[in-house]
């Protein structure tokens, strides 16, 4: 099977009037189709970086990023990412954040607002179409904020951190939603994540980089051995410890 995106050898550094900072350094990975990767590190190592290059909002000094062989450009619709933060505008209703892209796009079409619609019912929202954000909770303005993304049908979706900013308990709630929706709509996924556990319990494949200039340092497939696979199970699972005490290691070795 042929990969849905290709990182070949690539390398990244930021230029300021005090020098240069080396962020990336020859990354070499794939994403297959269908596939959710999780991607962890220590802290300032160039997480966020990488996502921006997958995205074409930065380039390569170094290497090449492909996605179905052609090259990212900044907005891509090929590609939806979603932030820490969910970015709801406030002054609109649930129901028209949820199609501001669409919006934006001129794509307000009967099939794509059939699509939200069935969206809505289905993950819990339909209830709330008419609410402002301030008035949803943080785990229901994240379900949110992932509809409008997927609203656009992204061959890839890209996730910086999307849960950081809720407390622990409603992390692990929307964690396992948003892993049965990416399921569901068998959707290929890259997660950027401080969180080894809610990295073990999304991922099918972890890439661990190493501290500034990030390379990779290993790349470690996810299996659980479970026939229902949901993030909230998997954190149950006999040999989710085992994974957790490797990819620690791994990232005290590399910190």
């Amino acid at each position: 099977m042929k990969p849905l995106l290709e990182i070949r050898d690539v390398s990244l550094s930021y230029h300021t009037t005090a020098g240069e900072t080396p962020a990336l350094s020859h990354l070499t990975f794939n994403l297959m189709p269908g596939e959710f990767l999780a991607v962890v590190g220590p802290s300032g190592c160039g997480k966020s970086t990488l996502l921006n290059l997958i995205c074409g909002l930065l380039t390569a000094e170094e290497g090449s990023v492909l996605m179905n062989d052609t090259p990212p450009s900044p907005g891509d619709p090929r590609i939806g990412y979603m932030l820490q933060k969910d970015h709801l505008l406030e002054w609109r209703t649930i129901y028209r954040n949820v199609i501001l892209g669409l919006e934006i796009r001129g794509e307000l079409t009967h099939e794509k607002l059939n699509y939200i619609e069935h969206m809505l019912c289905t993950y819990g929202l339909d209830k709330f179409r008419d609410a402002h954000p301030s008035q949803l909770s943080g785990g229901m303005r994240q379900r949110a904020a992932l509809i409008r993304t997927l609203a656009l049908k992204p061959e890839l979706l890209l996730l910086d951190e999307p849960f950081s900013a809720l407390d622990y308990q409603t992390r692990l709630n929307v964690s396992d939603d948003i892993g049965r929706i990416m399921k569901k709509e068998n959707k290929p996924a890259i997660l950027v994540t401080h969180d080894i556990s809610e990295a073990i319990s999304m991922a099918d494949r972890i890439i661990v980089l190493t501290r500034r200039p990030a390379t990779v340092a290993r790349i470690i497939t996810i299996d659980l051995e479970l026939a229902d696979r949901t993030p909230l199970a998997s954190r149950n699972a006999p040999k989710f410890k085992s994974y957790f005490n490797l990819i620690w290691k791994e990232l005290n070795q590399h910190a």
